[in-house]
């Protein structure tokens, strides 16, 4: 069996030297600790062929990057919070370093899991565009909150109506009072079932399932058997094995929305914490079919070069991984749109909250008008050029500009 290889970062304090600190993360999360110990002996030698192996090391920005090598046999295929309590356990607080960063991990076949169910050609096929290739548009119901379920649907109405592919819940929006979940869902079903009758498009839902590990599957499977035709997971606050307990349950045969909220937590100090490519790579092992990975143009715009990688994560080969739709999201609106199809190609969903819901003639217009700038960036014209016969389009940027 091939080992796990992780990839990270690090700033050793001062007097320590960086083979020191490398080895000293290897040995953290594998078989060491901060003394010598008698339970390792010429007895009990056989565990050194769990010790972790320093590949590389080399001088990176104002630290070192090395590069390590974990056992394949010290892993419980299938475990994924055992997989991160090796490759990102304690080793954030070793006394020894300033500071450590995940950057990568290569995970082995046999510890790869079974993916995605749907994964791009299974979202493509239900929304009908396999053969255009066009980049989806999506949405979020705004506002976050407060919204009752009538209303919510009326918002998913408007937006189908417009031309979006995908309306998801917000994050924070569950299974309050104010707009119960199922509730909710019926209602959102119906209207989508209303505007396809007018469009002939099917919409996805991405109705958020997001609760504790003792009720996520339930609530799961009664949305599913009442007509849900996607769910959406918060991954980092419910955890991977949320992803994974929907993924593998074959009743929950919807595809699976991953959002990433809280990730800032872990990804944006640079030099320290999880990157967004170890994320994007578990929540495809786990089984999700998109995930959020930001926007290059965005309110949480992200270096193109990163994101590009975190795609790639997703669309690349991977064994026999189904690919993963990435979502760039975060203040997107039209005048946007063509950069982040320039910068991060057709197989992207671009999701639209204040964008679409902020025009100034609603959110039907608002979505046509997200379409629309799309459709220009396809066509190789300018948002401000298509614009001049697209009255839509030309309202949003008449409001938010051009990128």
């Amino acid at each position: 069996m091939n080992d796990l290889i992780a990839t990270y970062y690090f700033k050793p304090k001062a007097g320590v030297t960086p083979e020191y600190a490398a080895q000293a993360i290897s040995e953290e999360q594998t078989t060491g600790t901060w003394t010598g110990i008698s339970t390792v002996n010429e007895k009990t030698a056989y565990v050194h062929a769990y010790d972790g192996e320093v590949l590389e090391l080399a001088p990176s920005g104002s630290g070192f990057q090395t590069k390590l090598s974990f056992p394949y046999e010290i892993f419980e295929p299938g475990n994924i919070p055992q997989y991160l309590s090796v490759v990102a356990g304690n080793l954030f607080g070793l006394g020894k370093l300033e500071a450590v960063r995940l950057l990568d991990i290569e995970i082995p076949k046999g510890l790869d899991g079974t993916g995605p169910k749907f994964g791009i050609e299974g979202i493509r096929k239900i929304c009908g565009t396999e053969t255009s290739r066009r980049p989806h548009v999506g949405t979020i119901i705004k506002p976050k909150v407060g919204l009752n379920p009538k209303d919510t649907a009326e918002v998913a109405y408007e937006a189908a109506l417009g031309g979006v592919d995908l309306i998801k819940d917000d994050e924070t929006l569950t299974d309050q009072k104010f707009c119960p979940l199922m509730v909710r869902l019926e209602m959102v079903m119906d209207a989508l079932e209303r505007a396809k009758e007018e469009t002939g498009r099917e919409v996805l839902y991405a109705l958020n399932v997001t609760t504790g590990g003792d009720r996520i599957l339930e609530i799961a499977s009664n949305a599913v058997k009442a007509g849900a035709n996607m769910l959406m997971v918060d991954v980092l606050t419910a955890g991977f094995s949320a992803v994974q307990c929907l993924a593998s349950e074959p009743s929950i045969n919807v595809p699976i929305h991953v959002h990433r909220t809280m990730h800032g937590a872990l990804t944006r100090n640079p030099e320290h914490g999880i990157a967004m490519r170890p994320i994007a790579k578990l929540v495809r092992v786990c089984g999700g079919d998109q995930l959020h990975t930001g926007t290059v143009s965005g309110k949480m715009g992200g270096k193109a070069d990163e994101i590009l990688g975190d795609n790639r994560a997703l669309t690349g080969p991977a064994g026999k991984l189904l690919t993963v739709f990435p979502v760039a999201s975060g203040g997107l609106h039209p005048g946007k749109v063509n950069a982040e199809i320039t910068t991060l190609g057709n197989e992207i969903v671009l999701q639209a909250g204040g964008g679409i819901h902020g025009h100034p003639d609603g959110t039907a217009a608002g979505a046509r008008a997200m379409r629309q700038a799309v459709d220009a960036a396809l066509a190789g014209v300018s948002a401000n050029e298509y614009a001049k016969t697209h009255i839509e389009l030309q309202k949003a940027l008449d409001i938010w500009g051009s990128v």
